[in-house]
């Protein structure tokens, strides 16, 4: 409902985006099986969504989501605590999603018939928010559903995704409000 409420104007409710303890990596480490599939069963979703977001595609998200893992796995020993195990764990995203970007060099679009299958929303499981999530990907430019998935589907607060995405937090606001005011508009139409 997330997602859904945004839209439709309501406030949504705050989540809780430190989702981790930033020991979770020391333990991963470690070789810590347990802590491995802990971090995945929580973020999971949230990385998938992102990736889709950027790249718009199911199984390329999928692919950068099972790469962001496994740079996670092997770079583990590499974080350093600063509060934000989430602002590290998007940035690997973000890079994986951006190399999957260089090396296609050019654009691969959702088509209809792929969003009415699957479009990966599946994975969102409150029903309207999957058909809002299925609408801004077939409306909104990259950026604006960018900032849209990270705000409403990962719960992250604006100034944070001003962090990971590297822009002004006016940018932000702005992709985010401009991106809302698109959704609203194209489901009104649609009642």
């Amino acid at each position: 409902m997330l997602v859904f409420a945004a839209v439709i104007g309501e406030v949504p409710q705050e989540k809780e985006t430190n989702l981790i303890d930033e020991t979770v990596f020391y333990k991963i480490a470690a070789g810590e099986k347990y802590a491995f599939c802990e971090l995945y069963e929580k973020t999971g979703n949230m990385i998938f969504s992102y990736a889709l977001s950027l790249l718009r595609n199911r199984e390329d998200a999928e692919d950068a989501m099972q790469e962001t893992y496994l740079k996670i796995r092997s770079a583990a020993h590499l974080y350093h605590p600063m509060g934000k195990p989430m602002a590290w764990i998007f940035t690997i995203a973000r890079n994986v999603c951006l190399m999957k970007l260089r090396q296609q060099k050019h654009y691969l679009g959702v088509s209809i018939e792929e969003i009415k299958e699957d479009c990966g929303c599946s994975q969102i499981k409150d029903r309207e928010d999957r058909i809002v999530l299925e609408t801004a990907f077939q409306i909104l430019s990259k950026e604006e559903c960018q900032v849209i998935v990270l705000y409403a589907v990962s719960g992250m607060k604006h100034r944070e995704i001003s962090e990971i995405l590297n822009l002004p937090i006016s940018t932000v606001l702005s992709r985010y409000n401009r991106g809302i005011k698109k959704l609203r508009k194209e489901l009104e139409g649609r009642l």
